[in-house]
């Protein structure tokens, strides 16, 4: 709820209040994936439309960009143990595909980006930059050092059966 909310309604609604807000949210759409190993769930990402994440509204860094049916991946979760295996590109991927199925029109990410050094992972929760260009993601607004905005853009494919078809026509 940290990245669906103000900042002062997320710490009002700290513990039962948000509970309850994310029960409410689930009830209507899965807020995100799981990624489990065999019955444990071992990762986590957010995936909804960008104007779920008001905190992403209000940024002066992660403003909007121009597109249309925008959805946004803001943060990942990865348990110890199980970091480092290629689990945040799938995740990533899945969440490509999440987005696409239910009519986004693009996916972003905010990633940290990468650095040379290593970070612990209480500053990587928006996971990094070259997972997210593996991915195929694409830069698309960089108004800090550390976080860009990339993107993947959906459409291609039915934008074109869409304008064959009508050549096909006449």
């Amino acid at each position: 709820m940290f990245m669906r909310l103000p900042l002062a309604e997320f710490r009002r609604g700290k513990g039962a209040g948000n509970r309850r807000a994310l029960r409410a949210l689930v009830a209507r759409r899965p807020p995100g994936l799981i990624a489990y190993d065999g019955r444990d769930p071992v990762g986590w990402i957010a995936v909804a439309p960008r104007e779920e994440y008001r905190r992403l509204e209000n940024s002066r860094v992660l403003a909007p960009v121009e597109g249309e049916r925008v959805w946004a991946s803001p943060c990942f979760f990865v348990k110890s143990g199980h970091r480092g295996g290629g689990l945040s590109l799938a995740l990533l991927e899945a969440a490509t595909a999440f987005a696409e199925r239910h009519g986004a029109g693009a996916l972003e990410g905010y990633p940290t980006a990468n650095t040379a050094h290593k970070q612990a992972a209480a500053f990587v929760w928006t996971g990094f930059e070259s997972t997210f260009r593996r991915a195929g993601f694409t830069e698309v607004a960089r108004r800090s050092r550390s976080r860009p905005i990339l993107r993947r853009t959906f459409g291609n494919r039915l934008r074109k059966a869409t304008a064959a078809s009508r050549s096909d026509r006449g």
